[in-house]
């Protein structure tokens, strides 16, 4: 009953002044879109500059160090559920605007705070306590942030258009990534080491305040959903507690697989390719931004494929890529590859995580209804990514410092998609249907 009154306002509205609906939607996109950006450059440049980051705070033998620094990167996603549970309900409680203007707020004035950090050179072991501290809080804001973008997107976007809109979601993150991509790479280009070590490294960092007060006035000036403003006004649904969990492990099982796909070619492969392949920290981040680019370009055309054919298809064409060449592909790298060949693998896994980006946002927002979805979608998707995402580049990490074998992250990536797949397997197409 809820979907069929809700349907009906949405209607009424559209019909009423369907320019001004679509100038909204347009504007409620970029505006979330550019917060969104922006959110991700702060949380992701410290994954770019791990290898120094491990130099200045812990100190100790090059893989102890580099260990040491991945388990932070992946503490700052043990806070995402936290702040999953406790801002996705806000976000149903309050509206999905007031919750991403809060959510920004904080990743910004965190990431820099962490340019400023003293160094254990400085202030010894207090260094690394504080740097946990700062990724946990970036972290807890990023965990409410995902999923209230998404269901803010999706909420404001056209039935047959769902995945597209629901794109720019993931399209604003990768440009974001791919913004601190440039910035790591840039800095390692024109400075040299000596001088990163001195304090360059800061700069990413630094920049948060910089972006302050742009995000926080575009994100002020949307207005709440429409889909949002209209739950309010009709009763909620009593929802079947086994309904609700099967929605959850349908999140839990698409969000780990996409999330170990997702950090590993985006935040280890960076150093992989140092320490495995020996390339240079500016080779190894311009072939990462030459991925992200091309990865970027395809969100919005897999996200349309999935409006035209179906969410399901194009998931499973992507899963079904990662885990049929992962394990050639990382077996050519370590046979040895020059640049350009780098280059190319990076486009390739770039193009396959498009696949499952594109629709990814709009397929995870569908399964829950409106008056719960923020709290729902929040909590299991931090939850999925805080347990396989953020520590995937510790895991890989591990895994080739307990076997002795650089090619042992491909099993880890090649379980985590026929994951994927079993769980496309069990979802229901939500293309085609009304947004509940």
């Amino acid at each position: 009953m809820q979907a069929q009154v809700t349907g009906i306002e949405l209607d009424a509205a559209q019909q009423a002044s369907p320019t001004i609906q679509s100038k909204s939607a347009r504007r409620a996109i970029m505006a979330a879109g550019l917060g969104h950006m922006l959110e991700w450059y702060e949380f992701t440049i410290y994954g770019y500059m791990a290898l120094t980051i491990s130099r200045k705070f812990f100190p100790a033998n090059e893989t102890t160090s580099l260990l040491l620094t991945f388990a932070t990167f992946g503490l700052g996603f043990v806070a995402r559920p936290l702040g999953g549970i406790v801002l996705g309900r806000l976000g149903d409680l309050w509206g999905r605007k007031p919750v991403m203007l809060v959510t920004f707020f904080i990743m910004a004035l965190s990431t820099l705070a962490m340019g400023l950090l003293p160094t254990f050179e400085t202030v010894g072991i207090a260094a690394p306590v504080m740097l946990v501290l700062v990724r946990l809080l970036q972290g807890f804001s990023l965990g409410g942030e995902w999923a209230v973008a998404a269901a803010f997107m999706v909420e404001w976007a056209p039935d047959r258009k769902r995945g597209l809109y629901g794109s720019f979601n993931q399209l604003s993150a990768s440009v974001g990534i791919l913004l601190g991509s440039f910035t790591a790479a840039a800095i390692n280009s024109l400075v040299d080491a000596a001088t990163i070590d001195a304090g360059a490294w800061r700069i990413p960092f630094l920049l948060g305040i910089v972006l302050l007060p742009v995000g926080f006035y575009v994100r002020r000036s949307v207005g709440e959903t429409p889909a949002f403003e209209a739950s309010r006004s009709v009763p909620k649904p009593a929802a079947a507690a086994s309904g609700s969990f099967t929605r959850a492990l349908q999140v839990l099982g698409l969000a780990s697989a996409w999330s170990v796909e997702f950090y590993i070619f985006l935040s280890y492969l960076p150093s992989f390719s140092q320490r495995q392949l020996g390339m240079s920290a500016s080779t190894a981040l311009w072939a990462n931004t030459a991925g992200l680019i091309v990865y970027t370009l395809c969100l919005p055309v897999t996200g349309h494929l999935s409006d035209r054919f179906g969410r399901r298809i194009v998931l499973a064409v992507g899963c079904m890529a990662f885990a049929a060449l992962t394990y050639p592909l990382f077996f050519f790298m370590l046979s040895g590859i020059g640049v350009w060949t780098l280059v190319a693998i990076q486009i390739l896994f770039g193009v396959s995580l498009a696949a499952i980006s594109g629709p990814a946002t709009a397929a995870l927002t569908e399964i829950f209804p409106t008056h719960n979805r923020s709290s729902w979608l929040s909590a299991v998707y931090s939850i999925a990514v805080a347990l396989a995402g953020g520590f995937a580049p510790f895991v890989a990490t591990w895994l080739i410092s307990l076997t002795g074998h650089a090619i042992a992250p491909t099993f880890y990536v090649i379980g985590a998609s026929l994951l994927g797949l079993l769980t496309i397997a069990t979802m229901r197409e939500t293309a085609h249907e009304r947004l509940s």
